[in-house]
Order: C-alpha cells, then structure tokens, then sequence
C-alpha cells in the first residue's frame, strides 16, 4: 500500500498521524531493502529525512505532552528517548557511511529492529494512555504542532538532541545547514 508523504496527511489526531508515520518508516524500510544497488541512495535518504523529521516532532510535542498527563509519564519518556537516542546513533552512523559501505544492509537491519521496536514501545505505553488522557482538540492541536515541528526539523539525524529543549535550542540552525547540505548534494548529483 502506497502511503502519501505526511506533509499531506489529513489526519486531524496525533495518534493517527504517528501511527501512519509509523506504516511510511516501515514500508521505506521495505523499499531500501528492496531498492537495487542504483536506487538505494534515493530510498535511503528518504527514509532518513523522514525519521529525523519524525522523532524530533515527537521529542519537541508528544514527549512533553505525554510526560505531564500519562500516568508514569516521566518514566515512560525517558525510555522513549533512551530508544530515540540508539536510533539516531545508528542512522547517523549509517548515514554518514551511505548505502554503498560494505555492511550497509545488515547495518540497516539493526537500525529496522531498533526503530520497529520503539514504534512498538509508543504504540503500547504511550499512544493509548494519551488518547485516553487527552480531548480530540487537544490531539488536534498536537498534530498540527507536530506538523509545524516537522516543517522545521533537521533532515538528519543528529544524536544528542533527544529533548524538547535541546531539539528548540539547536534545531533550528541545524535544520537550515541540513536543507542546505541536501541542495547541494542534489545539484552535485549525489543524494541528500
């Protein structure tokens, strides 16, 4: 099943949204596995964009939500970003070495088992306390938050922003160096 790109989506719930996203994550996944050698760098970068993009929403709106009206909430974040944390190391490290390194798919695939196991972990402790602690505007307004944030987020991965605060602080700047980088590596012919 084809899914739009999230700029698109309709979606009016966070949770839908997320959870959407979260199909988009594991069917580019699908795709980077399957894509041939010549068109793995462009499936590739699509899926890093759409993880940093995702997770640094996620870190700047649903986190902070989720900490103060879930029960356990500072504990159930502190596992999330704990899991973001690993995941951006390894994208970043698989980023950085490009779909041509050697080890590439097998690398990839630990980055697949880390990232479906967090998708997991959200989708189990997270997502449903919040639906059932939240009104529908008030996970209205979390998607169109989330939607800002994505518009605004680095397109790579950068480990060690795993907060709100860090993510406002730095983004923002780094965010406009990764979309600069991307331009230029696409006018020299090399994906972003």
């Amino acid at each position: 099943m084809t899914r739009t790109a999230p700029e698109a989506m309709e979606e009016t719930d966070v949770i839908v949204l997320l959870q959407a996203q979260h199909g988009m994550i594991r069917d580019l996944f699908d795709e980077v596995e399957r894509a041939p050698e010549e068109r793995r760098g462009e499936a590739f970068s699509r899926l890093v964009r759409l993880l940093a993009v995702h997770e640094t929403a996620e870190e700047e709106i649903v986190h902070p939500y989720a900490r103060g009206r879930i029960d356990g909430g500072d504990a159930v974040v502190a596992d999330r970003l704990a899991e973001e944390g690993e995941a951006k190391e390894l994208l970043s490290q698989l980023d950085e070495a490009g779909p041509d390194a050697p080890d590439f798919l097998e690398r990839l695939l630990v980055l697949r088992a880390a990232v479906e196991a967090h998708a997991r972990s959200e989708e189990r402790y997270e997502f449903p306390q919040l639906r059932a602690r939240t009104t529908q505007a008030e996970r209205r307004s979390m998607a169109a938050g989330v939607k800002a944030a994505e518009a605004m987020a680095p397109t790579h991965p950068h480990p060690g922003t795993e907060s709100a605060a860090k993510n406002v602080l730095v983004g923002t700047p780094i965010a406009m160096m990764d979309r600069v980088r991307d331009v230029i590596r696409q006018v020299m012919g090399k994906n972003p």
